[in-house]
């Protein structure tokens, strides 16, 4: 079992994704509008819920900011290389994200927010070399880390090989490139791969890149976060394919 914390995650949780949900854990003696309706969904949905100390809250949520609410939640479930081939058979103009060397479950779960916000169809991430699906990542998910398929894969050279492959057109972000981000074709079967802060992508990530493209700077920072980064290219590639639609 894992913890899930704070008011927009477990709300969210509740809207989306019920069923993963064992336990809610509430604050004693908070009782404020936000708390009534969690009580209020978990209630309608047959959920338990009991109320605890805020100690117990604190050793539940760890170094985390539970807000006065903690679900008990069935495992995260991460997706594998043989997931994602099958459902790129069955998928038109798929949309990926390719994480490179993303180790802050701030960042994780502010991607898969994203990326479930801007419809794309899975996030990728090496096993060795990025944050695991945890209580933090849900909480910045809001949500998200329930819906949108994590890809954990051991050899991510190999997987991204293997997408060229079936089809799919991969574009790195770095800082160097010579091409602007808007002057990308997002508008087909596309995988965007955005590397660590400061680090950017490893070598064998950026050599196995069909295309390198970069975010327009125009003031004194050198770089984005790397969230804001993912967000920037999932709309163009979304501003991109709207147009082609209409």
């Amino acid at each position: 079992m894992e913890a899930a914390f704070g008011i927009h995650a477990v709300t969210s949780m509740l809207k989306r994704q019920p069923e993963q949900i064992i336990e809610l854990k509430l604050l004693e003696n908070r009782d404020d509008e936000k708390i009534q309706y969690i009580v209020s969904s978990a209630e309608q949905l047959g959920l338990k819920l009991s109320y605890a100390e805020r100690d117990q809250l604190d050793d539940l949520a760890g170094e985390g900011v539970h807000q006065g609410v903690v679900a008990i939640c069935k495992p995260l479930k991460a997706y594998t290389d043989s997931w994602l081939m099958a459902m790129l058979e069955q998928t038109e103009q798929p949309l990926l994200v390719i994480l490179d060397g993303v180790t802050d479950p701030h960042n994780l779960g502010a991607c898969l927010r994203t990326a479930d916000a801007a419809g794309a169809h899975a996030v990728i991430v090496p096993k060795d070399k990025s944050a695991s699906l945890n209580a933090t990542v849900r909480k910045v998910a809001c949500g998200a880390a329930e819906v949108m398929p994590l890809v954990m894969v051991t050899n991510l050279a190999r997987t991204m090989k293997e997408l060229q492959q079936a089809g799919i057109w991969i574009i790195g972000t770095a800082g160097e490139a010579e091409q602007s981000l808007y002057q990308a074709d997002l508008k087909g079967p596309v995988a965007l791969v955005m590397g660590a802060e400061g680090k950017g992508m490893r070598r064998l990530t950026r050599e196995q890149c069909d295309q390198l493209v970069k975010l327009p700077m125009a003031g004194e920072v050198s770089s984005l976060n790397v969230s804001v980064a993912t967000g920037v290219c999932l709309y163009e590639a979304v501003r991109q394919r709207q147009i082609c639609d209409s």
